[in-house]
């Protein structure tokens, strides 16, 4: 075996270290270069909303009368404490708004929460509160200031009056009119092109049309408990053949439309059910 080994040369050995030069060391730290936390720029926090005695309401539905609307509006809010006042006006600055005054802010805060994006006549409503005190309120919680408050208000109405952006507009083409010599002739709307009841997509609210005048809402309890996850029904006091009738969730509502549409509660008119518009 020895001499079959002979011419045979002997394998090389190699070293399994690697020379310290080749190595990455770490680099060492400045501690001068390490920011300090307190100077790092944080995301800027976003206010949180002062709760006032009045709500500021928009996205109403235009096509409401203003009286039947303040008449709804009273009888929705009125669930949550003393309205003391509902503020709405058809002039084109504060269509589809309104102002709805309670007696404290506490009230005003939970109606908020529990109101807020409402579909009222097929329109969800926008609530936020409002900036400054009502006369209303003012009258009632601080009556000795309501004279100087007033003053206030209309002194700064007037001031504004000519540096209202709605109102610089209008002005802006009326005289843009007048210096062409005659007043241009507004475009043509586009009418709205607004999806049909039956097509609307699934929503755990429910829209109730064409109900008898005299339907109470025991009635309606009584028929939408059948199914389950019921979690309110709501009448509207100044419309009786609407209600909007509520579910945990879309499937039970889809399970009760599916069910109750076209269904005869005085034995002659049928029930038109859709979704709540969102």
């Amino acid at each position: 075996m020895a001499d079959s080994m002979v011419g045979v040369l002997p394998a090389p050995v190699v070293s399994t270290s690697v020379p310290s030069e080749l190595v990455m060391q770490p680099t060492p730290v400045n501690p001068a270069t390490v920011p300090d936390a307190s100077s790092i720029p944080t995301a800027p926090s976003v206010p949180l909303e002062t709760a006032t005695e009045t709500l500021y309401i928009q996205n109403l539905n235009e096509r409401i009368k203003v009286d039947v609307m303040k008449q709804t509006l009273r009888a929705l809010f009125k669930n949550y404490g003393d309205v003391l006042d509902v503020v709405a006006h058809s002039n084109l600055r504060m269509r589809g708004q309104a102002f709805v005054s309670f007696a404290t802010a506490d009230n005003a805060k939970k109606a908020q929460r529990e109101v807020n994006r409402f579909p009222l006549y097929s329109k969800p409503m926008q609530i936020s509160f409002a900036k400054t005190r009502s006369d209303a309120v003012v009258k009632k919680l601080d009556n000795d200031r309501f004279d100087q408050h007033k003053a206030a208000r209309l002194e700064h109405k007037k001031a504004t009056r000519y540096t209202n952006p709605l109102k610089r507009k209008i002005r802006a083409k009326r005289m843009a009119a007048e210096v062409d010599g005659a007043a241009a002739l507004p475009a043509p709307k586009r009418p709205a092109v607004q999806m049909p009841d039956e097509y609307l997509p699934p929503n755990k609210i429910l829209f109730l049309q064409n109900l008898p005048e005299s339907v109470t809402k025991d009635q309606l309890l009584g028929l939408f408990s059948q199914y389950p996850n019921l979690h309110e029904v709501r009448l509207i006091p100044t419309k009786k053949d609407i209600a909007f009738v509520e579910y945990m969730d879309e499937g039970s509502a889809s399970v009760a439309k599916d069910a109750l549409h076209n269904y005869k509660l005085d034995g002659e008119n049928k029930i038109k059910i859709t979704f709540a518009r969102k």
